[in-house]
């Protein structure tokens, strides 16, 4: 393996390890530390000036690290999607869980089960058939759980479509006393037609105006009322409506964006645009949301002119949202990082190799390394087992494993 002069290494990481010194293996997921704390910090910032509780949603990197970096920051719970995560998250010491799907089957259920003395939980439902099945299952188990009501949207995903739905599963949560409601839920994310804010602001008031009836109707078994929804693309919307709507004071507002923690060059950066546009509160913020992750790979080949060979492919790097972006290039003995050149282009992949178009002017040669951002940083994420840590001059400080 070719390695870059000691004098050179030491000079640019005072002894430690570095990407470009080429002694790790490539591919591989590297995270900016500076730019995953800015980030941390600065949807926390935006929850606490606006008055609201951020559960982040742990599905993005499934990395119990930054679970606990976000925790110690402010976060007020770990949202998650499926039992097997909650697992995860109970296991490494989280105390407080929102499971943002239903909680369907036995096996599901008896791992919840398992973690119900050690954390706070909530799950949602949107049928009487799954409120049955809890009820039975925790009443065999001699267990309690929180419950929130889905308040959904037609066309979209899960959810309560109409009022008398939402009535019928208040009702039947009513009669069980191992089932408490606590709240109501809603995700707007599925919305994408030409009036989406309009039809996610309606959505949101459906969930408001649910709220208030079953307060007023003494539904609710908790005294704390849960109200929650937002991902990473309206959470400005959802906080403006729910701390607007003189909700009484036991009512807890929650939001729940995930991908901010990783952010990205693609989907995610221009939601954040959109956000920037719509919330003064945010455009007020200091500095912004910056993507912190990168692949980075080999130049494997170059086999006829105007095409490199990366040896990275799809089991390297999301790419169903957009296909990745090369950010910058590196070759080994060379004084810096260069950006990568702005007609390069990434136009197909294969499970382990990527086509990127080029110029036969280009000084590209096989062994240079280049770093790619991606759009939608979950499906990166979930390829990895974890994540180097690098700080800004991609210097090697930690590994922090994944659990997917």
């Amino acid at each position: 393996m070719t390695h870059l002069p000691n004098s050179y290494t030491r000079d640019l990481c005072s002894g430690t390890m570095s990407i470009l010194s080429g002694d790790i293996c490539l591919p591989t997921a590297i995270l900016s530390l500076s730019k995953l704390n800015a980030n941390i910090a600065w949807m926390q910032e935006f929850a606490d000036s606006n008055g609201v509780k951020l559960s982040p949603h742990g599905k993005t990197t499934m990395c119990p690290t930054i679970f606990d970096k976000q925790l110690n920051a402010g976060a007020w719970a770990m949202t998650l999607a499926t039992a097997a995560q909650v697992t995860v998250a109970a296991n490494h010491g989280v105390e407080r869980v929102i499971l943002a799907n239903q909680l369907v089957g036995f096996g599901n259920m008896s791992t919840v089960s398992m973690h119900l003395d050690a954390i706070e939980f909530y799950c949602i439902v949107d049928s009487i058939d799954n409120v049955t099945q809890l009820a039975n299952f925790y009443q065999n188990k001699n267990q309690q759980i929180q419950v929130l009501i889905e308040i959904g949207v037609g066309h979209g995903r899960t959810g309560c479509r109409t009022t008398a739905e939402v009535s019928a599963i208040e009702t039947a949560i009513s009669k069980s006393d191992n089932l408490l409601l606590a709240g109501i839920e809603v995700y707007e994310g599925v919305i994408h037609n030409g009036d989406a804010e309009s039809d996610v602001t309606s959505l949101l008031n459906r969930a408001i105006d649910t709220t208030k009836t079953l307060i007023a109707q003494n539904a609710f078994d908790t005294d704390e009322i849960i109200l929650t929804g937002a991902g990473s693309a309206w959470y400005d919307q959802v906080t403006k409506q729910f701390t607007t709507s003189n909700l009484p004071d036991n009512v807890v507002p929650v939001i729940r964006p995930g991908s901010y923690v990783i952010h990205d060059t693609g989907m995610y950066d221009a939601f954040q645009d959109t956000v920037l546009d719509r919330s003064t509160t945010a455009r007020k913020m200091p500095g912004k949301l910056q993507n912190c992750l990168e692949v980075v790979a080999y130049v494997q080949s170059i086999p006829e002119e105007g095409l490199a060979i990366i040896a990275m492919g799809k089991r390297d790097i999301g790419f169903s949202d957009g296909l990745p972006s090369p950010e910058w290039r590196f070759r080994i003995g060379s004084d810096a990082q260069q950006p990568a050149l702005q007609h390069w282009e990434v136009f197909e992949l294969m499970d382990q190799h990527t086509f990127m178009r080029t110029k036969s002017t280009d000084d590209l040669k096989v062994g240079d390394m280049i770093g790619f951002s991606a759009s939608h940083p979950c499906l990166t994420c979930d390829k990895w087992r974890e994540f180097v840590i690098v700080d800004d001059n991609l210097c090697v400080m930690d590994r922090w494993p994944t659990f997917f």
